[in-house]
């Protein structure tokens, strides 16, 4: 049953309700682009009809009607893309207007107390309740968003795959067939000027189709794994590599252990290791470094892996730029793709290891991690 003073608190805030709401609504934070703020009016009336009725039902169906209310306007605020704190405020505006007319009643403040307790339940419940569904409510607008740009971004990606797999071996048959002709050139006219450089320029670009063909597929077809010498591929490497560290004066220093046999693709690890190798030298040409020092160090870890770290005193890779630098299609270069670093994770992957990148103003150290495979018999 109802006291009569609940039953008087009731009689005067149902008399004022209208004066209530207008002053609550004269009051509160609204943005332009609000897409429900018609319905901000009828959200508040259906908070305060909530109070008007807290006496008459029981805790749990108190409880009940609060998180009903609180999920629907939630979902409307979320959708609505408004400031949350500008929501909170709205609602505790209304509390204090409420309060505001309690001077009004010609109630003892005593005697109000248990139903002023009451209406603080009912508001902060609500705003608990409306808070958190707003947050899950955003949440899962961000991750529906996040979904449908990943997939947008791998249905481009495969379609790049299927164009590049088809432009590549159009591509790549005259290129075979240019470098069958140097190849008689040079058996016919060994002492030719610039069969070495023009042979070396055809090795470089089929470099280039080779990472483009590896955004298609994980494994080509025909292609077997095989054991190969990790020391003597990056041997091969800086051997292919050293007209470019020549001309940029760089320094390379190697410690790395001997006989290191991996299993996998051999010209695909020597692409990691042009990549990465070939990228320090570029940055320390262009950046002007003085004494530019590449080092090359290896060590076994748990007689399992190797880890293989290539390091240069180049300029430090900003920390935003080092979460980005494996993905696709980000580069800083001008005329660069934006491919090289995401197929060298690529082929490390596909060689069940890692690759990761550090940082700081002295030094940038690319770590690649790989399973020691045992030596063939």
């Amino acid at each position: 049953m109802l006291s009569e003073v609940q039953m008087d608190l009731i009689t005067f805030l149902d008399k004022n309700k209208e004066k209530l709401i207008r002053e609550w609504e004269n009051s509160i934070v609204i943005s332009n682009g609000d897409p429900y703020k018609e319905k901000i009016s009828q959200n508040g009336i259906a908070i305060f009809n909530i109070v008007l009725t807290m006496h008459t039902m029981s805790e749990k169906e108190l409880l009940e009607s609060i998180q009903k209310q609180a999920i629907e306007i939630s979902e409307e605020r979320a959708l609505a893309n408004i400031n949350i704190g500008d929501f909170v405020y709205n609602v505790n505006l209304g509390r204090t207007v409420l309060y505001s007319y309690f001077s009004k009643a010609g109630l003892e403040w005593d005697d109000l107390q248990e139903s002023i307790n009451k209406i603080n339940f009912c508001f902060d419940k609500f705003l608990y309740f409306a808070v958190t569904h707003y947050t899950e409510s955003k949440n899962k607008i961000i991750e529906e968003k996040t979904m449908f740009i990943d997939s947008t971004h791998q249905d481009r990606l495969t379609l790049l795959g299927q164009m590049t797999s088809s432009f590549i071996h159009e591509f790549r048959n005259p290129l075979t067939s240019i470098q069958g002709f140097i190849q008689l050139l040079k058996a016919d006219y060994p002492d030719m000027k610039y069969l070495d450089i023009i042979s070396s320029e055809l090795d470089q670009l089929n470099f280039r189709i080779s990472q483009f063909l590896l955004l298609s597929k994980k494994e080509l077809i025909g292609k077997e794994k095989e054991h190969f010498n990790q020391n003597k591929l990056i041997d091969e490497v800086l051997n292919f590599l050293y007209p470019s560290i020549l001309d940029g004066k760089v320094k390379i220093k190697k410690d790395i252990v001997d006989e290191i046999t991996l299993f996998g693709y051999a010209d695909e690890m020597r692409q990691v290791f042009i990549n990465i190798i070939f990228n320090a030298i570029d940055v320390l040409n262009h950046h002007r470094i003085p004494n530019p020092t590449i080092e090359i160090k290896s060590y076994i870890e748990n007689n399992t892996h190797v880890i293989l770290s290539i390091s240069n005193n180049g300029p430090m890779i900003p920390a935003e730029w080092r979460k980005t630098i494996f993905e696709p299609f980000f580069t800083t270069k001008k005329l660069g793709t934006g491919l090289g670093l995401f197929v060298c994770n690529e082929i490390i992957e596909k060689h069940k290891g890692e690759l990761t990148c550090l940082s700081n103003p002295e030094i940038t150290v690319f770590t690649i991690k790989l399973p020691i495979a045992a030596s063939p018999m």
